[in-house]
């Protein structure tokens, strides 16, 4: 077994784009509308209209909605690291410092600073374009 995709639902699909192809420098491999009833047949969701758009990782992908009908509540904001929730999801970054670099010139809203969490592994959490907590980690060899 191995993970396939972790997916978020955002309140813009251009401004995440930005943030996770331009900033975090995915890929995007698939963008489609969804506006027949197949989407609403797999949420439970009669009517339901979005966007669905996949970001290659190395061996996985993350996988964005932008729901247009029925539209979402923000509760990405509301949530800590503490809570009980999917409180995060990380990258494994090669240069940790210049991608720090690139966040920091980018004005994304951290969590608190860069931190050697063990030996050799450093991270930092940061908040995405809805609020949802991401984080790069890089361990040193």
């Amino acid at each position: 077994m191995n993970l396939d995709h972790i997916a978020i639902g955002v309140s813009d699909m251009e401004q995440s784009l930005r943030f996770y192809r331009d900033i975090l420098g995915m890929v995007v491999i698939h963008d489609r509308n969804v506006c027949d009833d197949s989407i609403g047949k797999v949420i439970g969701v009669s009517g339901a209209k979005c966007r669905i758009v996949h970001l290659a990782l190395e061996n996985a992908f993350l996988e964005l909605f932008e729901y247009y009908e029925p539209k979402g509540t923000n509760i990405a904001r509301s949530l800590n690291q503490y809570d009980h929730a999917i409180i995060h999801f990380a990258f494994n970054v090669e240069n940790f410092e210049e991608t720090l670099l690139r966040l920091k010139e980018n004005s994304v809203d951290f969590i608190a600073d860069p931190i050697e969490f063990r030996p050799g592994i450093w991270c930092i959490y940061f908040r995405g374009p809805d609020g949802e907590i991401c984080a790069i980690r890089h361990q040193q060899k």
